[in-house]
């Protein structure tokens, strides 16, 4: 069917069957969360300290390679070094930080609560059965369970996908199910969406999922246990996920990093009592902290990441959980690099917003938003061209060896960089089941100079497109169907 004639017949549908159980809609003027203060959105220009910042270390780097380029170059190389020997150090402590996870006394079925889960989606027809499939594998009271299904007003073909699979004639045994169709507006981003479900939620936790996503049939028992033992300003809880079916170099490069992500940084980040920031999918949260803190900044581009560093600053906490959720990986650059230049753009956003007072930001929150967005952003900027150079240098020191031999600083850096990557990878390989060969391993390197051109990307969109969303491809994942541990 064409796509005016699929808009038609679907607007006529929700007209029709606007009565029906199983179909919201929303739109911008239902709040029932907090305002978001200003001063928290991505939204908001940065403040006069940040611009003449800016402008300072701008006009230092240019005028200093302009007129002192040999005295210039080897101060950008120690900032270098000094940044990517802390990242590597991190990794090593955190490898070597034994992982406590909460352990909780099952609650029976009538200690339960009301559970809602949210998935924002958009464009994503194919993957819907496989999405209904993992939900309904959940093990949760289905009187106690809200399933709500976040859609664009204007995203016909998902939203003709989900009308059959959720027709209660048919599949009566999906009462929990309902699509909220999402009115058209700006910004067009998933935390927009999530808001506005958010509206229409009964539930006393809320859990979001992505399309892809396949928890563990345990996850939301397990965080609704862990919830009841905690004290009540642990806001969030954050899933471990793990792509599965990852084949391609891409693939099995993203399912490393998010091993050590995931299995190594957070709980390491977690113990030392650090704000970590939470993964875009599986976070698990209390509704009324949630709606308190005016829920997610629809114009931050990784709302998740932002949220985490806003709940502490309204003296909420965050905690892990152990039962994962299990995702298609990106498989090639083409997926991949458009994904990873919202992630960098989106923790752009949130260094900018969460530094703009820094008179309220604590010091422990400020030392974790550091050494995770904070290394993780520069890191990828450096990575490429410093590379680069230091290759260059060796290279030449080869050609040339009147020279001299490699540097001890480059040499410090190959191991200790190398090294500690390793271990890390390692220890979260081994956390999280997933076995590497040694093509995969020799691979970071490459991988870890992509994640520049992704930074700089991030980097162009944050100042012309600053709100646009990256839409991640998605389809349907045999593996993660057939092994959904």
């Amino acid at each position: 069917m064409p796509p005016e004639p699929k808009r038609m017949a679907v607007e006529h549908a929700a007209l029709a069957n606007s009565a029906r159980p199983n179909l919201y809609v929303v739109s911008d003027s239902a709040r029932g969360i907090a305002a978001l203060d200003p001063r928290f959105s991505a939204q908001s220009p940065p403040v006069v300290w940040q611009w003449a910042a800016l402008m300072v270390l701008s006009l230092t780097l240019i005028i200093g390679l302009w007129l002192a380029f040999d005295a210039m170059t080897p101060c950008l190389y120690g900032l270098c070094w000094s940044l990517f020997m802390t990242n590597a150090t991190v990794r090593l402590i955190a490898s070597l930080t034994r992982r406590t996870p909460h352990s909780a006394p099952p609650l029976t079925d009538s200690q339960l609560p009301v559970y809602t889960v949210i998935v924002a989606l958009y464009k994503e027809a194919a993957i819907a059965p496989q999405l209904i499939t993992a939900l309904e594998a959940l093990d949760y009271p289905r009187h106690k369970l809200e399933i709500l299904f976040a859609l664009e007003d204007d995203d016909a073909e998902t939203l003709i996908a989900f009308e059959p699979l959720l027709d209660r004639d048919h599949h009566p045994h999906r009462h929990h199910m309902r699509v909220v169709r999402v009115e058209s507006g700006t910004p067009r981003t998933k935390p927009r969406a999530l808001n506005l479900a958010l509206n229409r939620a009964r539930g006393d936790l809320v859990a979001i999922y992505d399309a892809e996503d396949i928890p563990a049939s345990s996850q939301l028992r397990e965080a609704a246990a862990a919830f009841a033992g905690l004290p009540a300003h642990i806001a969030c809880l954050q899933a471990p996920l793990r792509p599965a079916g990852a084949r391609s170099f891409i693939a099995r490069q993203f399912a490393a990093e998010y091993a050590v992500q995931f299995d190594v940084l957070l709980p390491a980040l977690h113990r030392f009592g650090l704000t970590f920031p939470l993964g875009g999918t599986s976070n698990h949260f209390r509704a009324t902290a949630l709606k308190a803190v005016g829920a997610w900044d629809a114009h931050n581009v990784t709302e998740d990441a932002d949220l985490a560093y806003r709940l502490v600053r309204f003296g909420y906490g965050c905690g892990l959980i152990e039962a994962p959720t299990r995702e298609s990986p990106p498989e090639d650059t083409r997926t991949w690099l458009p994904q990873r230049t919202r992630w960098i753009k989106g923790h752009m956003q949130t260094l900018l917003v969460h530094t703009r007072s820094l008179s309220d930001l604590p010091v422990m929150p400020a030392l974790g938003l550091m050494l995770s967005l904070g290394l993780n952003v520069f890191s990828a900027l450096c990575y490429a061209p410093f590379m680069a150079l230091t290759l260059a240098q060796g290279v030449l020191h080869l050609w040339q060896p009147d020279l001299g031999g490699v540097a001890l600083p480059d040499l410090i850096l190959l191991v200790c960089g190398m090294g500690f990557a390793q271990i890390a990878l390692d220890t979260g390989a081994r956390r999280a089941g997933l076995k590497l060969s040694l093509w995969d391993r020799l691979g970071l390197p490459v991988y870890w100079g992509l994640q520049s051109f992704g930074a700089l990307f991030a980097l162009y969109q944050l100042v012309v497109r600053p709100f646009h969303w990256d839409k991640t491809e998605h389809a349907p994942t045999e593996d993660a169907v057939t092994n959904p541990s």
